[in-house]
């Protein structure tokens, strides 16, 4: 380690009030660089197909992050829930920041070359055979894993899948939306594509509304609402029998997109969406029966919603594990267990029979790649 500048020390903190759509930093806080202080900040962002950006994926902060951490810092310190939630792949950038690639690779591309192969079908990454053992071995003098079963009894949580059947109109409209995505994929089989991009329409009909035009697809962290038009309420329906069947006990409910929003909150009107921080305290306090969350802002740097909360429900689903695995964590086992409760933590999850919610369901489950797991779906469906 002589070779970097220790004389240099900094701190980042996350940003546990920062409002849902908001453009403020996930991090902030300060270092002291040759005496002088300076103000750091940082922002999480998630590529289409689910992945976070880290150094060496194109992520703009994390390359000027980079510039500093291994000049300016003198102790970097990573905590982290959900170290790889896509695979081992995903360790590259973190490990990085803690010794400038000496472990895993001075670059993304020596890491992925030394370790990794391609798919089968020419699309992400699978790990060789001696992979998992070799990287453990290279980085466990620098990381520590804790896992709160090892020291409590931690109680898995209970999956609850409703299913729920498309209304023979939505069904038409979904079958022939999803055979265009399927030819999309056919076309450009060549070349990467963004596969997860390409199932957003199917995945607003699975949930019963989409927006007028293809463009507004993705979400930009907007409050603003693009037109978008009514197909059906089947989850509606059944969020509402989730509500009669847990007996009004509070509900922490995870939507997608900025329509399905709208219409929970006509749904059920003594729901609350979570903008401010006094929607979080007043859900925390148990003064809210249904708090609705997006998963990508709710997912981190938020406490108190175990105190009365053990039931999350998935009115709608997104490619990433990492945002998945990070809200169920805002009620998880865990935390039931520091705030004092044996409850058992249920996951309901909303799912629209023979759609995308399958696919998206399943590789959570499998952590296989989007692109395999589409073009796997085709092949069954006799598309290719």
């Amino acid at each position: 380690m002589a070779e970097y500048d220790n004389s240099n020390q900094g701190i980042l903190f996350r940003n546990d009030k920062k409002p849902e759509g908001s453009k403020q930093p996930d991090y902030q806080g300060n270092a002291e660089v040759n005496g002088k202080k300076v103000e750091i900040a940082g922002w999480i962002r998630t590529s289409k197909t689910g992945k976070e950006f880290v150094a060496g994926d194109g992520a703009k902060r994390a390359s000027a992050l980079a510039r500093i951490a291994h000049v300016h810092i003198k102790r970097f310190i990573e905590l982290t829930g959900t170290p790889a939630p896509n695979g081992l792949v995903d360790l590259w950038g973190q490990v990085w920041y803690l010794d400038k690639g000496r472990r895993l690779g001075r670059t993304f591309t020596a890491f992925k070359q030394r370790w990794f192969t391609k798919d089968y079908d020419g699309y992400g990454s699978v790990a060789l055979p001696h992979a998992q053992a070799e990287i453990h071995a290279a980085v466990a003098d620098i990381c520590l894993t804790i896992d709160g079963k090892d020291w409590f009894d931690l109680k898995d949580p209970l999956i609850n899948t409703v299913y729920v059947d498309l209304p023979s109109k939505a069904r038409k409209l979904y079958d022939e939306m999803e055979k265009e995505m399927f030819i999309q994929i056919e076309q450009h089989s060549a070349e990467a594509f963004n596969a997860a991009a390409r199932t957003q329409k199917c995945l607003q009909i699975a949930n019963g509304s989409c927006y007028v035009s293809p463009l507004d697809d993705e979400e930009d962290g907007s409050t603003t609402v693009k037109p978008w038009k009514h197909i059906h309420d089947e989850k509606l329906m059944a969020l509402e029998s989730i509500v009669h069947e847990t007996a009004g006990v509070p509900l922490l409910v995870c939507y997608e997109f900025k329509p399905d929003l709208v219409r929970l909150l006509k749904a059920f009107p003594k729901g609350r969406a979570l903008r401010t921080t006094q929607d979080e305290d007043d859900f925390a306090d148990g003064k809210i029966p249904l708090l609705f969350v997006h998963p990508k802002s709710a997912g981190h740097g938020i406490d108190g919603f175990q105190r009365h909360c053990c039931n999350i429900v998935f009115f709608g689903f997104n490619w990433s594990l990492g945002q998945r695995m990070q809200v169920i964590e805002r009620i998880g086992p865990t935390r039931q267990m520091q705030a004092g409760f044996e409850r058992l933590v249920t996951i309901h999850n909303i799912v629209a029979r023979d759609t995308v919610d399958e696919l998206v369901l399943e590789r959570h489950e499998t952590k296989r790649e989007v692109q395999d797991l589409l073009l796997d779906a085709c092949k069954r469906k006799g598309m290719k």
